[in-house]
């Protein structure tokens, strides 16, 4: 099927439809644009969208299935039209009316959530938390594609293909050497006394041979457990290097290095990750929900619009209100002491303080540690005097007091 052309772009081209109140409708559509279909009603808004294309395109898309599939699954009438060309398979999304919670939003409403979840748990890239680095299983063929590209750049060094051996609880270190060396590996780094470093095998990648590289790297992972390093070895080549002699000493593990791992692993960080499901990126999953929100989107926290709701007043004139009763007025005198000593303007507006006068004031001073009194002078800031009050939430007097000061906001952690 050709797909019409319509100022460069693609286009869903539609002539003579007939659905229901339509008549001989001739229609040119783009694609990879947002088109609104509007009208009064009667005008034919639902048999052009729903009952001409999403009809069409999800009749095409089914019939791309075996008979035996196409049977448990909805098909639809081929639409009264003369011709449709450049339909791309459709997905209708209804608003309907569930049982509304306080999960609920325009994604649940509209069951496209559900899509969503779909196209991240099967088509999302994974990238380590830790240092950003895309996920991906490793096998021997992807290691040797990678190190195809990584030697060259680095001057075609050396290189030490090695893997860890962690020396479990209930096993004694050399009884785990012995076995490895039962198994012909000779050269053992024991730095660490319940790890090894494993040498497999050493070339320089330009002077050996695809299937050796192949082998040794695939013997690593397997003995590794799914891990490899690659480690480049300072030194002059050895000319006929035997991969098991005894002689050749296992490269430095602070030598640099490029790790690879068969599982959904980052070598770098030492991070494993669990395979994508949908139920992933669900709030309304205890697997995927903030373990902080729970899935709410905020929290109940302080809202320092409350605790300063005058901005034009200084912090003389007693900006922050909480401190401007008699309970807690002590905590106004310091803000007045350390503000001079540090040079923070006590006699200009709020609103006119500079970002880091701010947040001097509310997240105090990173020296602080604690209540003690003994402790040197150092401002613990209002953030911390709220948490101060948190550890006395068993009183009465203390929850009526933060409840004033408390309110929904988004929460800081997703």
């Amino acid at each position: 099927m050709s797909v019409v052309k319509s100022g460069g772009r693609g286009a869903i081209v539609i002539r003579g439809a007939r659905q229901h109140n339509l008549r001989n409708l001739d229609l040119d559509l783009p694609l990879g644009e947002l088109t609104v279909v509007t009208g009064v009603s009667g005008s034919g808004k639902s048999s052009l969208v729903f009952d001409t294309l999403y009809a069409e395109g999800q009749r095409r898309y089914v019939e791309t299935f075996s008979p035996y599939a196409r049977q448990f699954l909805d098909r639809m009438d081929k639409p009264q039209v003369d011709r449709i060309d450049g339909i791309p398979p459709a997905i209708a999304i209804d608003q309907v009316n569930p049982v509304r919670t306080s999960r609920s939003t325009v994604g649940t409403m509209t069951e496209l959530n559900d899509h969503l979840k779909l196209l991240f748990a099967r088509a999302a890239c994974l990238h380590c938390r830790g240092c950003g680095k895309a996920v991906r299983r490793d096998s021997a063929q992807s290691i040797f594609e990678s190190l195809a590209e990584l030697a060259p750049a680095a001057g075609d060094p050396r290189l030490a293909i090695t893997f860890p051996v962690p020396v479990p609880e209930n096993f004694d270190p050399g009884e785990v050497r012995a076995m490895l060396e039962r198994q012909g590996y000779t050269r053992i780094d024991a730095a660490q006394t319940r790890h090894f470093t494993v040498t497999q095998d050493r070339f320089r990648f330009s002077n050996t041979e695809r299937a050796r590289v192949v082998e040794s790297l695939e013997a690593a992972l397997r003995v590794g457990q799914g891990r490899v390093d690659v480690h480049v070895v300072d030194g002059a080549p050895v000319a006929g290097l035997d991969p098991h002699a005894v002689d050749e000493k296992p490269p430095s593990v602070s030598a640099p290095a490029w790790r690879f791992s068969s599982d959904l692993h980052c070598a770098d960080c030492d991070l494993h990750y669990a395979d994508p499901a949908p139920s992933l990126f669900s709030f309304n999953s205890p697997v995927g929900a903030c373990e902080t929100c729970r899935g709410f989107g905020r929290v109940i926290g302080v809202d320092y619009g409350l605790v300063i709701p005058d901005e034009t007043k200084t912090l003389r004139q007693g900006a922050i209100k909480p401190w401007q009763s008699k309970s807690f007025g002590e905590s106004q005198k310091e803000l007045l002491e350390y503000a001079g000593k540090r040079g923070i303007p006590v006699d200009v507006p709020w609103r006119d303080l500079g970002a880091a006068n701010r947040a001097w004031v509310i997240d105090g001073e990173p020296q602080w540690k604690s209540w003690n009194k003994s402790w040197p002078g150092v401002w613990y800031g209002a953030k911390r005097f709220f948490d101060w009050l948190e550890t006395k939430s068993y009183k009465m007097h203390v929850r009526v007091l933060l409840s004033r000061y408390r309110a929904y906001t988004p929460c800081t952690v997703c």
